[in-house]
Order: C-alpha cells, then sequence, then structure tokens
C-alpha cells in the first residue's frame, strides 16, 4: 500500500516553492534549517533526506479535488510543511531525541539555544510563505481566512504538545484524554491541510469546514496507527527498535488503554513500571507487552483507527467528488490504516 499517486505531480512544485522561501536567507540559521528539512548535510553539502511531506501534499490534493488549481494552493502548502517542521525541531528539544532520521538533530548539533532559535524562525518563516504567496493569487478575506485557519491550528497544535507533556507520567489519563490530545497535536495541522486547500479552490465556509472535520479523522487514524507501529512496527521499516514507545514509557495509546482497563495483577505491573521515570528494561518490556497481548490492545487500537477512517469516509461521501479524485482520497485514508511505516 501506498501514498497516492497524484503526489508525484507535485514534488517538483512544492520543493521549488520551499527552496523559494530560503532564498536571499544565507544567514546561519537559515543553513540549520536547510540541515533540518534535509536539503543539506552537516557540512553543508547538498543532500536528500527529506520527509514525506504529507501536510503539503494533501493541502494540494485538496485544493484539486476540490475543483480548484493546486498551484494557487503552493505558499499554504509550503507554510505547512514548515510549521509542521518548526513543531519537530522544538520536539526533538523537549523530548532530548539526538536524532532525526539517522542524523544528528538541530539542538543536539547546535547547542539548546540555537535550536529554539531555529525552530522559532522557521515559524515565522511559514507565516510569511503563506501571506505573501496568497496576496498574488487570492482575495484580502481569502488571505485573512487563511492566516486565521493556519494560525488556529499551530496554537491547538502546541495545545497537544502541552498536554503531551503534562501527561507523561500520569498514569490515570482516559483513552477520551488522549484522543482530545492527538487531536489537537496532529489532527489540528492535519485538518487545516484540507482547510487551506479548500479554502484556496474557492469552496464556500460550509464546505471547507466539512474539509477540514475530514482531516481532524484523517490525523486521528494516522497519529492512532504511529501508535501501534510504535509498538508493534517492524524494526527494519521504521529505523527504530521493536517496542521503542514502551522502551521510552510513552504514554501512547495501547499503554492508556491498559492503565485504563486492566485490574488486578496486570494493573499493579503496569502501574510500577509506567510510575518510574527510568527507561523500561527488557523484563519490562516483556512485561508490558504480555499485557497488551491479554487485552488485545492492538486490535483495540485499530478498530479506533479503523472507525475514524469510517468517519472521514462518510465525510468524504458528502462531499459528493469526482471519481478520481475521490479514489485518491480514499486511497490515502487506506494507506493510513494500514501503512508500515
Amino acid at each position: 500500500m501506498t501514498l497516492p499517486a497524484v503526489f508525484d505531480t507535485y514534488k517538483e512544485s512544492l520543493d521549488a516553492t520551499l527552496r523559494s522561501a530560503f532564498e536571499g536567507r544565507d544567514l546561519g540559521i537559515y543553513q540549520m534549517q536547510r540541515y533540518h528539512l534535509g536539503w543539506i548535510d552537516a557540512e553543508g553539502r547538498p543532500s536528500n533526506g527529506q520527509g514525506k511531506g504529507l501536510r503539503p501534499m494533501m493541502c494540494l490534493l485538496a485544493c484539486q479535488a476540490a475543483g480548484g488549481d493546486w498551484r494557487k494552493a503552493l505558499s499554504s502548502a509550503a507554510a505547512l510543511e514548515l510549521v509542521h517542521n518548526f513543531s519537530l525541531i522544538h520536539d526533538d528539544i523537549q523530548d532530548g531525541d539526538i536524532q532525526r532520521r539517522h542524523r544528528d538533530t538541530v539542538w543536539h548539533k547546535w547547542g539548546l539555544a540555537q535550536g529554539i532559535n531555529a525552530g522559532d524562525s522557521m515559524r515565522g518563516l511559514a507565516a510569511l510563505t503563506l501571506v505573501k504567496g496568497a496576496n498574488s493569487s487570492h482575495s484580502a478575506s481569502q488571505v485573512r481566512l487563511a492566516v486565521e485557519g493556519l494560525e488556529s491550528a499551530s496554537l491547538e497544535m502546541i495545545e497537544g504538545q502541552f498536554l503531551d507533556i503534562t501527561y507523561e507520567r500520569d498514569t490515570s489519563v482516559t483513552t477520551e484524554q488522549y484522543l482530545d490530545m492527538i487531536g489537537r497535536k496532529t489532527g489540528a495541522l492535519f485538518g487545516c491541510s484540507f482547510y487551506l486547500g479548500a479554502l484556496f479552490a474557492g469552496c464556500d465556509g460550509e464546505t471547507v469546514d466539512s474539509w477540514r472535520r475530514f482531516g481532524l479523522d484523517m490525523g486521528l487514524v494516522f497519529q492512532i496507527r504511529d501508535d501501534v507501529l510504535g509498538v508493534w512496527g517492524d524494526e527494519d521499516r521504521l529505523g527504530k527498535p521493536i517496542a521503542s514507545d514502551i522502551r521510552r514509557k510513552k504514554m501512547c495509546l495501547p499503554v492508556v488503554y491498559a492503565l485504563q482497563s486492566t485490574q488486578g495483577a496486570d494493573q499493579d505491573a503496569m502501574q510500577e513500571i509506567y510510575g518510574s521515570g527510568d527507561p523500561a528494561n527488557e523484563e519490562e518490556v516483556d512485561a508490558v507487552l504480555s499485557v497488551l497481548r491479554r487485552i488485545g490492545a492492538k486490535d483495540y487500537c485499530q478498530g479506533l483507527a479503523a472507525e475514524h477512517k469510517d468517519s472521514a469516509m462518510r465525510r468524504l461521501d458528502a462531499l459528493n467528488l469526482a471519481g478520481e479524485m475521490d479514489a485518491q482520497l480514499r486511497g490515502l485514508a487506506a494507506f493510513f490504516l494500514e501503512r508500515e511505516h
């Protein structure tokens, strides 16, 4: 199962738009950002280590599917990618991660203070990219709505990160609280991707909001599957150890479900393991995996992801799209639900 073929149509134009945002910006802070984006290596030589670019691609797909010219959404797509990457730079700092995509993280290479500066300035660059590009091809009211939409989604994303950190050692977190958190941290920017695409396709307010809600459901499918992969994913495909989220004692959905639904000895074991801030040893990893297996946590999580996919498909039905674009979006949802990396 792969990403929609139409994404290949967008790649070259999106890359050019992203790179144009950095034209004339030669200060070292922008070299740090180019490095994070995978355009250069640590010595400043050209490199090719970019991420998937899901959020900007979804924005362009939404614009085309809604009947617009996807090229007119390129600036908003680039802005989404910059906002997402600003959050990754800061996430690496907050999580203490020293590697991303098999390379040193920005803060680990240049220091904590400069890592913060790199993330903050990328966030500012995102806003400028959106406004400068949109002003040339859209009305003032559309630009205002786009800025409001991106700022609101960014704020929600940061709220989600706040909650994620708050919940790190809280073994009383419920699945409802957890879903609200990932709806902010991941779902908000997914929703904004589809919102901006539909907005710049010229859709009315009600339709634009329907696209946003579709994107929120898609974000939940994506993140829940990410939680499944963080426990049961293939090491070779993911590039990180099996059960990596358990080793880090990350409060992921399978663990939240176990803490909420187990009793007796299993509950005691989970509370004891997750009540400590130390990384899990092999014995603890095995114990947690055993509990998750007994309660069917993997099937529970995958079933919940499927429910949100079904919700997204109902929203897609209501949008009544043309056949090819409808098929591309359904294929994307299927990929999110079953992806292995």
